[in-house]
């Protein structure tokens, strides 16, 4: 273990390898180069005597005492940096902090009512905004790296989380779309239409694809889109059926030939979630930011 006289600037870099187990992600995060980052690597592996990251393949898995290690310096070194910045009570007029959200659009454009509030009330701090990912990826990593994961559940991600609003999917179609019977899309009807959907990634099983495959019905789409919003135009003028949040279809224009029909597969929930990982709870600005979020959902019921 590190004892006196060791290096204590490397927890640093060892939090950062242990959280993204790769040296050229941790590297870039913490702004050092892949040539530094694997020095760091190689003093911290004889000062705790193990490997710490094993290449299994073409990536890297930790080690038991990597394992070991990694929620213990997730919990200190924030209490540390704290302590070394004499950090007291967040002010929000002062603080020039960057927040950092995985989101997908659809997240981002219902939270753009409550981030605007925030930049009014700290106009000095930021938001980076990045995509969920579209490789399977640890969910643990993904809310350590970022402040909040906003997404629905069921797609991988675990940890703390509040549910912020209730909304369900629908089916939009072009109102002269074949497989509509009286204004209706049947089951049968659904199964032979070609679909259109949208796909964040192999790590992503979202909930309407869930509840078709425990139906005993694989979704083959047709059209496959990264963002809900393109689909109202993707599906107008054919005979394609697009599923999306009702919010989604709510922001088509009034002149839109897409109309939205319910799903034939039944009433799916979409409980949109703010994800975060427990070791930002002694980190007085993620908390501010999480309590301003939180207190200030209502106003997303309201939008429903």
């Amino acid at each position: 273990m590190i004892g006196p006289g060791r290096d204590l600037n490397l927890l640093i870099a060892l939090r950062a390898l242990l959280e993204e187990a790769n040296v050229t992600r941790a590297g870039d995060r913490i702004n050092m180069s892949q040539s530094s980052m694997s020095s760091a690597l190689s003093r911290l592996r004889l000062q705790f005597n193990d490997e710490l990251l094993v290449r299994v393949g073409r990536d890297y898995e930790l080690t038991p005492m990597g394992q070991l290690l990694l929620p213990q310096l997730q919990r200190t070194l924030p209490l540390i940096e704290r302590a070394l910045r004499s950090e007291g009570d967040f002010d929000p007029a002062a603080s020039t902090r960057t927040f950092r959200l995985m989101l997908t659009d659809y997240s981002a454009t219902e939270l753009k009512p409550i981030l605007a509030l925030a930049l009014e009330a700290a106009p000095g701090i930021s938001f980076d905004i990045v995509g969920l990912p579209s490789e399977p990826t640890d969910s643990a990593r993904d809310l350590t790296v970022n402040d909040f994961v906003v997404t629905v559940p069921g797609v991988g991600i675990m940890g703390d989380h509040h549910k912020l609003f209730t909304d369900d999917y629908v089916c939009l179609v072009d109102k002269n779309n074949k497989h509509l019977v009286n204004g209706e899309l049947s089951w049968e009807e659904f199964q032979v239409a070609e679909k259109a959907v949208c796909k964040f990634g192999r790590a992503h099983l979202l909930p309407p694809e869930r509840r078709l495959n425990e139906m005993g019905y694989q979704l083959k789409p047709h059209v496959v889109t990264n963002s809900y919003l393109p689909l109202g135009h993707v599906v107008a003028g054919t005979d394609l059926v697009a599923i999306t949040p009702r919010r989604v279809a709510k922001r088509l224009p009034a002149d839109s030939p897409v109309i939205v029909v319910d799903p034939p597969f039944g009433h799916v929930d979409a409980n949109l979630t703010l994800w975060w990982h427990q070791s930002h709870n002694s980190d007085p600005a993620h908390v501010w930011i999480r309590d301003f979020i939180i207190g200030h959902s209502a106003l997303l019921q309201l939008a429903a």
